[in-house]
């Protein structure tokens, strides 16, 4: 897995924010997961106004109704209008995407960071937690404690959080120890400047870049990881209209009404294929060895 994340190591600070995204968004697919992902965004913002109905509004006599004019993606065994669900249940993918990814970002990101810059025992202890962490399976590990502590979607941020800030924290300290005998490091300790200030101001701003490509590339195994535990029950909790727990309420009517479980799994497909193009671009932009 290591070399899996060599292409973070020369990435580059970005000075010129206009040019970078001129190029950024030159590449067709960074385009394409872009457009994506500002459509997805845009469902979950706007909710209430683009949803025909409420997710939770049932109406028996229209049950495992096929797609029409008036349900265009049908509706589920309550009549439960599955174009609705699906547009609220942008919401939940995107919460559980930005927010298990973010708080396990920060983790990872403080933990590298001490681990690269003080070395020593600190960093001894911090990369033994981290090869540990980072030994375990995230989807069976993220199982655990939502069983552990109780399915809800709460719970599976705190437990996605828990396990996936070791691929933070393994970047961090390399970027670190790379940028720590660095010249500009060197002056500003020769200036008398705090230990917090030089990793702050001097070091994460040159480490930032691959942090935000990882980062692009986490948010769509959180959503993944998401929709697989609410499938099977231990994420969101009915009604709520989670992508996973809409698929696995379409089980037991697969062959009668297959719409049920096909669009929203049609939608998890297109987000997770939104942000991972849009993050290979970014990182094909960030890499100098990729430039002419």
């Amino acid at each position: 897995m290591d070399e899996g994340m060599d292409f973070f190591e020369e990435m580059e600070p970005v000075d010129d924010s206009s040019g970078f995204l001129v190029r950024l968004f030159s590449n067709r697919m960074a385009r394409f997961g872009g457009v994506v992902i500002l459509v997805v965004l845009l469902f979950a913002i706007f909710a209430p106004i683009i949803a025909p109905y409420e997710y939770d509004a049932m109406n028996l006599p229209e049950m495992l109704k096929a797609p029409s004019a008036d349900n265009i993606f049908g509706t589920d065994e309550f009549g439960r209008d599955i174009f609705s669900r699906i547009i609220y249940g942008s919401r939940i993918s995107l919460k559980v995407g930005f927010l298990a990814v973010g708080i396990s970002m920060l983790i990872g990101t403080t933990l590298g960071a001490l681990a690269g810059f003080y070395g020593g025992v600190i960093d001894l202890i911090i990369s033994g937690i981290t090869d540990i962490a980072w030994s375990f399976p995230v989807t069976l590990l993220a199982i655990a404690f939502v069983a552990a502590l109780g399915p809800s979607l709460t719970n599976l941020i705190i437990a996605l959080a828990i396990v996936s800030w070791s691929g933070f924290a393994r970047l961090v300290r390399g970027q670190f120890l790379s940028l720590r005998e660095k010249e500009f490091v060197e002056a500003a300790r020769s200036l008398g400047m705090s230990d917090s200030r030089i990793i702050l101001k001097h070091i994460l701003p040159n480490a930032f870049a691959p942090i935000i490509v990882l980062t692009s590339l986490e948010v769509p195994k959180a959503i993944i990881i998401e929709a697989s535990l609410s499938f099977l029950g231990l994420g969101a909790q009915p009604p709520a209209p989670s992508w996973g727990s809409i698929m696995s309420s379409g089980r037991d009517y697969i062959m009668e009404a297959p719409w049920v479980s096909f669009f929203p799994g049609i939608m998890i497909a297109l987000i997770v294929l939104g942000f991972n193009l849009f993050g290979d671009a970014l990182r094909d932009t960030l890499d100098p060895r990729l430039k002419d």
